[in-house]
């Protein structure tokens, strides 16, 4: 089992420019690979980029596919120097990006903002109890929203059914009406899965936007075993889709990945990634012999 790796659609030939964007606000992050391989249409660039322990793939493969803040990245800062630290990374971030919330006091945190920056990733910076429970640097959170408003809660229990090592840490529901927002519906909840640490809220609030494949969870897997069982338990009343993409029965998108693909583009020669990328653009669900034969040359 190995961490889910949030996955980011960027535009055309923006994934290492942002990928250097983000890898320069926080301590301990750094660039890990920048690879190539071909798509109908051109060359697709894929990076992976880690932040404060955080990974992260980002590929540019046209324009099309507008980010969401249906999910967005919450930054926890709890150091000393938090409160200068949490300014300067908003500065950072609001350049030619945009304010969702303004970075203020509320009545959950001392200091807390939302911006969707320049590449359109959202954030949330929030300045947390160092006293409290220990949580990572950055916290992937996703809003239910629309459709899907109030179902955040039950969302949380499916993932902890479906990831072996789940559980559930802090919830705070409503305790009553909050405008279009139900009483018991989630204001924040966190849960952990697939050795990760993940954000869940509700809200009722027209806010225009919900899931969708610009930003996605991928679960890197190392057997086809492995592969069968999260294809088949995440897209369960879902959808399945091709290249081991899928949307749960939330909407949420994820991709289901085998590691053999994964070292392939991280490690191949320009003639591997080629034969690994061409067996796996006609896959659905990976085929993992089949991707190592590609990649073989076999």
């Amino acid at each position: 089992m190995l961490p889910i790796k949030p996955h980011i659609w960027f535009d055309q030939d923006k994934a290492k420019e942002a990928a250097e964007f983000y890898t320069s606000l926080i301590p301990n992050s750094a660039l890990d690979y920048v690879s190539h391989f071909p798509m109908p249409g051109g060359e697709c660039e894929i990076v992976e980029f880690n932040m404060a322990g955080q990974s992260f793939l980002g590929i540019s493969a046209g324009k099309g596919l507008k980010i969401s803040p249906a999910i967005s990245f919450m930054i926890n800062f709890d150091s000393s120097d938090a409160a200068s630290r949490i300014n300067e990374v908003w500065n950072k971030l609001i350049d030619n990006g945009s304010v969702m919330m303004p970075l203020d006091r509320y009545p959950f945190s001392e200091r807390y903002g939302w911006v969707s920056d320049k590449y359109g990733v959202s954030w949330q910076l929030i300045l947390t109890n160092p006293d409290g429970e220990e949580r990572p640097v950055i916290v992937p959170s996703l809003m239910y929203t629309g459709q899907v408003a109030g179902k955040a809660n039950e969302a949380i229990d499916f993932y902890c059914s479906v990831f072996k090592d789940g559980k559930r840490g802090t919830t705070a529901p409503r305790t009553e009406e909050m405008g279009p927002d139900n009483a018991g519906s989630l204001m924040f909840a966190d849960f952990h899965a697939d050795q990760t640490w993940m954000a869940a809220m509700d809200s009722a609030h027209p806010h225009g936007f919900s899931f969708n494949d610009a930003v996605s969870l991928l679960v890197p897997c190392e057997t086809q075993d492995e592969i069968d069982y999260y294809w088949a338990a995440l897209s369960a009343d879902g959808k399945p889709g091709q290249c081991g993409w899928l949307k749960d029965k939330y909407g949420v998108s994820w991709q289901v990945a085998s590691t053999v693909m994964l070292e392939g583009l991280k490690n191949g020669s320009p003639e591997q990634i080629v034969r690994i990328t061409q067996a796996f653009m006609d896959m659905k669900k990976p085929d993992v012999a089949a991707l190592q034969r590609a990649y073989d040359g076999q």
